[in-house]
């Protein structure tokens, strides 16, 4: 039995806007029923939101999720389908650990800084004092 949702009960459920749904159906990412000027969002919909938002969160930019949801598209999916998943995902970890090492060394410099500035107001106070 196929379930059906309401644009509302997504929004709800995955904490989007209904106008983040509208733009996902602009693009082609997911094609809900219509009756009337009412969204009927199917099982599969749901499913490809799901997708759509996860891909979104680990940074992939639309052109790769729509690659990426018609390879999912595919149940089955070719070997060769599935190479190129693959490839996309390494990709995007390579991207995430530079990130990764980036992140690390801002957050050291940030503390460094703060650490110098503790010194330096801690010598002014006491040269104040004095």
């Amino acid at each position: 039995m196929t379930r059906i949702f309401t644009i509302r009960q997504l929004t709800k459920e995955f904490g989007v806007t209904a106008r983040t749904l509208r733009f996902y159906e602009e693009e082609d990412l997911i094609a809900p029923a219509r009756r009337g000027q009412t969204r009927l969002y199917s099982d599969r919909d749901r499913d490809r939101i799901m997708l759509i938002l996860r891909g979104r969160r680990l940074g992939f930019s639309l052109a790769e999720l729509r690659e990426l949801l018609d390879l999912y598209e595919d149940s089955g999916g070719t070997a060769g389908q599935m190479v190129e998943a693959r490839r996309k995902f390494q990709e995007r970890i390579a991207v995430l650990e530079r990130q990764k090492v980036d992140i690390e060394q801002s957050l050291t410099e940030l503390r460094d800084g703060i650490q110098s500035i503790e010194i330096a107001l801690s010598t002014e106070i006491g040269q104040s004092a004095n």
